[in-house]
């Protein structure tokens, strides 16, 4: 086999691997999307979140004081 016969095929070979790869994750993301709409569709659309599910004050407070705490100690 001449290396011209050997490149040509190892071109092909890559094409179809690459196009298999592409067709496969374009049906993944089209499955994705659909199942998507579906879940949707079945479920209905999602409430609005109301202003009584925020957390309480003191549990903000401490994860402020935690993210600073953990920036500072990074910083040293």
């Amino acid at each position: 086999m001449a290396v011209s016969e050997l490149m040509m095929e190892g071109v092909n070979l890559m094409v179809i691997g690459m196009g298999t790869v592409f067709v496969f994750l374009t049906v993944m993301v089209a499955s994705v999307l659909l199942m998507s709409k579906l879940a949707r569709k079945i479920e209905g659309a999602a409430p609005p979140p109301d202003a009584g599910d925020s957390a309480p004050d003191d549990h903000i407070a401490a994860i402020g004081a935690a993210i600073r705490r953990h920036r500072d100690s990074r910083s040293s």
